[in-house]
């Protein structure tokens, strides 16, 4: 893929210098000593640090399979350190069946939105099949001492005008959360997030969120 990107969209040759990145490294130019069909030589110099990620946690219920690769490589796009992809009451179980749920699958999606960020750096990912074990147990140490926010239509509520990092955000399956979802959320120590009376798909409300909040 990487190979063909070179030739096809670059369309580098000999002596060409590209940005490049070590995963979960270093940053900066490899100049190319040799492309062809079969393989692509760099000279690398490796001396730029990556972006800084965001102090963010993304709580995500899982969302439809047709979209769920866009909505983990936004993830790694946006800078967020740690990817949560939770259950849900309207998460169908097929979801969690679905071929693109295989962390090879996941860790592509990630890699992808990194090379579009220009980043190097892996966020964390986490799969929570049981929701009320994950809210009970693990989402509290999450928001201890920062910010934890549910995006949940008709909440009211805007985002606070100064955010305590680290900022974990939860957003639900495109059939919303449900009552009891929301209420164990808030109990956890989340706090209500209105985006306004539209209702917007899971990958819009993220980067909009991402956006209002940082």
């Amino acid at each position: 893929r990487r190979l063909a990107h070179v030739r096809e969209v670059h369309r580098a040759g000999l002596g060409d210098d590209l940005t490049v990145g070590l995963l979960d490294g270093a940053m900066g130019r490899g100049r190319v000593l040799r492309l062809d069909e079969a393989a692509l030589e760099l000279a690398l110099t490796l001396d730029q640090a990556p972006p800084p990620k965001l102090p963010l946690t993304l709580v995500i219920a899982v969302p439809r399979p047709k979209v769920l690769n866009r909505v983990v490589a936004a993830a790694a796009s946006l800078g967020a350190a740690r990817l949560v992809l939770l259950n849900a009451w309207k998460v169908e179980k097929a979801y969690w069946a679905s071929p693109r749920m295989k962390p090879e699958n996941l860790r592509d999606q990630l890699i992808l939105g990194l090379e579009q960020a220009k980043d190097t750096v892996l966020p964390e990912l986490r799969l929570a099949r049981l929701f009320r074990p994950f809210v009970e147990d693990e989402l509290p140490g999450l928001l201890a001492g920062g910010t934890g926010l549910l995006a949940h239509p008709g909440a009211g509520a805007v985002a606070p005008k100064v955010l305590a990092a680290p900022v974990t955000l939860a957003i639900g399956p495109e059939g919303g959360w449900i009552d009891a979802e929301v209420q164990s959320l808030l109990k956890a120590g989340l706090q209500p997030l209105d985006l306004g009376p539209r209702i917007l798909r899971t990958e819009t409300a993220l980067a909009a969120l991402v956006g209002k909040l940082f």
